[in-house]
Order: structure tokens, then C-alpha cells, then sequence
């Protein structure tokens, strides 16, 4: 049996903004402009400084399908 491995595409992103519970980041997909946002606790389990992703979005990418930021290197 093998297992096959797929990949979701990750989206950078180019700006976030602070909401009540949490944080909202944007990106471009297909020409538009879409948002995803994650509760406080969903980025501390991510082990996402949210104060950072507040201060520099352009470091970080979102996989939608996913539900997750990772940190760029």
C-alpha cells in the first residue's frame, strides 16, 4: 500500500489585522482578495506570535484548506 502525500497550496500573506478573539490575515487568491482568521488559541497551538504576525504579515503564509500559518524562511 503506498501513501501519497498532497500538498495544499499556502498563500502569502499581505497584510493581518487584529479582530476581538484573535487575528485576520489576508491574501490574494486568484486576483482577489480573501481573509482567513485564527482565535488566539489556534495561534499559540501553532506556536504563532500574534504580536508578530500583527507587525509583520509578509513573514508568514496560510494554507486555507488547512487552517494553519507557518512562519516563511
Amino acid at each position: 500500500m503506498r501513501t501519497v502525500a498532497y500538498h495544499t497550496p499556502m498563500y502569502d500573506i499581505i497584510k493581518s489585522r487584529k479582530m476581538e478573539n484573535g487575528v485576520a490575515v489576508y491574501y490574494n487568491e486568484g486576483g482577489h482578495e480573501k481573509f482567513e482568521s485564527f482565535n488566539y488559541s489556534e495561534l499559540i497551538d501553532m506556536r504563532i506570535n500574534a504580536l508578530d504576525l500583527l507587525d509583520d504579515p509578509k513573514n508568514y503564509s496560510v494554507d486555507k484548506a488547512g487552517h494553519r500559518l507557518v512562519m516563511k524562511k
